[in-house]
């Protein structure tokens, strides 16, 4: 009787044994088959992502392109068609200019009755300023100048034309005085010295010209120049191109700079100054409208940075859960081949057989 049960107890353990065996060998079985699911939908997913990413980066690149190319066009576009306006503005001037002193051959016949309405003190100044206003007018707009404007404060004094500078982004402006002087009698006694071919007679008729300008800027200086209100200097507009070139020629450009700080313009060069104004009113518009594109690639830079931390954030979570995965597959199967490493291993026969598995 005793060996009889200890023959039921050793085939009752033995029993045990195979289906322990067969109940790990199909644990290992599903293991091995979540292992080789996970790890396909984990490459499916890498894939997916790697696409998705590339796509994106792609698309974006690809915006910004043309985002760049379109600001690109339309800045060298605009910069192209106003550089090539200002500067045809001013061919066409400065050729009308020369059309002006090749016929004024022709208007020597009318030097006489011409000094006759220059006699009057009035007349000349009624003249050049008539002259001075169809220049401004034909190039600045009515809002880059004012007229009889009172540009020094607690003054009653009021210059005949001022343009209004930009001194910041926010619309503040300084005042350019720009005043008409016509000393005509002077003047028309340095032509008689010419005519008579005196040298003396020239250079007392060029000494009394020079103190009349020299007095006339003494004058706008004291009047007109306040800065920060006006700018450090005043222009002063010679309505004759042979009265400015008699002042070039003797050099009072510059000493009128260094000692009054006012600048002469014939109607040429007046013309000339003008346009080079405009020139820069007109660059200055287009480097606004510069700062509020970049303004623009800024904040779209910006939120581009956000995006890109968004996909750290969610690649760090898939190396995460990668981990996660390597630890319960790894780990786990060597904790259970280690608890089974002391059960002796049938051959593959006899444990198909014992296992029922074909």
């Amino acid at each position: 009787m005793i060996e009889i049960a200890v023959f039921i107890a050793i085939l009752i353990l033995l029993v045990s044994c195979v289906v322990m065996l067969f109940i790990l060998k199909q644990f290992e079985t599903r293991l091995k088959s979540f292992e080789a699911v996970n790890e396909q939908k984990l490459e499916a997913i890498r894939n997916t992502i790697s696409a998705q990413l590339s796509y994106i980066q792609a698309d974006n690149n690809s915006k910004l392109d043309e985002i760049k190319l379109t600001v690109d066009e339309k800045l060298q576009k605009t910069l192209e068609e106003k550089m090539s306006r200002s500067f045809r503005l001013v061919s066409e001037r400065l050729e009308e200019v020369y059309k002006g002193l090749g016929e004024m051959r022709h208007l020597a016949a009318g030097v006489g009755d011409l000094k006759k309405v220059l006699s009057n003190v009035k007349t000349r100044g009624i003249l050049g300023e008539y002259q001075l206003d169809a220049i401004i007018k034909e190039i600045l707009t009515s809002e880059q100048y004012e007229i009889e404007a009172a540009v020094k404060p607690n003054s009653r004094e009021r210059v005949e034309y001022a343009v209004k500078m930009p001194a910041s982004d926010s619309g503040d402006y300084v005042y350019l005085p720009i005043d008409c002087k016509f000393p005509g009698e002077t003047y028309a006694a340095l032509q008689d010295a010419y005519a008579t071919g005196n040298a003396e007679a020239v250079k007392a008729a060029y000494k009394e010209l020079e103190a009349v300008i020299k007095k006339c800027a003494k004058d706008i200086r004291s009047k007109y120049i306040s800065p920060p209100h006006t700018t450090n200097f005043a222009v002063m507009f010679l309505p004759f191109e042979g009265l400015y070139a008699e002042a070039v020629n003797r050099g009072l450009v510059e000493i009128l700079q260094r000692e009054y700080n006012v600048n002469i313009a014939g109607p040429s060069t007046m013309a000339a100054l003008l346009n080079s104004l405009q020139m820069g009113f007109k660059t200055l518009q287009l480097q606004k409208r510069s700062s509020e594109v970049w303004q623009v690639l800024s904040a779209v830079k910006t939120e581009f940075s956000r995006f890109e931390e968004v996909l750290s954030s969610a690649r760090n979570r898939i190396r995460q859960l990668d981990d996660d995965l390597d630890k319960l597959v790894g780990v786990r199967t060597r904790q259970i081949n280690s608890k089974l490493r002391g059960v002796e291993n049938l051959s593959e026969y006899d444990a198909k057989e014992l296992l029922g598995v074909e």
